[in-house]
């Protein structure tokens, strides 16, 4: 049965394969190049793990620490990084042909307030029964759309025909 691979660098005897190591010390110190089992017990005098942190080098850089503290600042420092990311969501915003002026500024403010929390916006515009034989009115509606928010967003994906609507992507500049 093959071994199940660990994530994270290898650490002590599941280094394998290795003759020598550059071995750098507990306290940061560069003590050369020297036999693996040699490194080996330096680590093991000093009640620390050997890890591998360069694993491609030739030879492969060890060094001596604690990695059990190791792993549990690797984390720790993962866990951050995702805590500081912003995911981009697709708000969308739906019209129609022959929407009124409030209910266009309504729908612009929504719209504004959803480009400042950073989030892009899929603007749809949908045909129903006779307008289809008006599409131009549906076009205008959204270059009135495309001018009003052009300071704040940018046209991400141009108005294209997806049956009986139309469907445009705008994002925050």
């Amino acid at each position: 049965m093959p071994v199940p691979q660990k994530d994270g660098p290898r650490a002590n005897r599941d280094i394998r394969g290795v003759r020598e190591v550059q071995l750098i010390d507990d306290t940061g110190q560069n003590r050369g190049v020297m036999a693996f089992f040699d490194a080996l017990k330096v680590a093991e005098e000093a009640g620390l793990d050997l890890v591998e942190i360069s694993p491609n080098a030739t030879p492969p850089v060890c060094k001596i620490l604690d990695y059990g503290k190791f792993r549990f600042l690797e984390q720790k420092k993962a866990a951050e990084a995702r805590k500081k990311q912003k995911t981009v969501e697709v708000k969308e915003i739906k019209l129609r042909p022959g929407i009124d002026d409030h209910d266009y500024e309504v729908k612009m403010k929504a719209m504004k307030g959803f480009f400042e929390e950073g989030n892009k916006v899929k603007i749809t515009l949908r045909f129903r029964g006779r307008e289809m034989a008006h599409q131009s009115l549906g076009l205008k509606v959204l270059d009135r759309v495309k001018s009003d928010v052009g300071d704040i967003a940018k046209v991400e994906m141009e108005p294209n025909f997806e049956g009986r609507q139309v469907v445009m992507v705008l994002a925050p500049r």
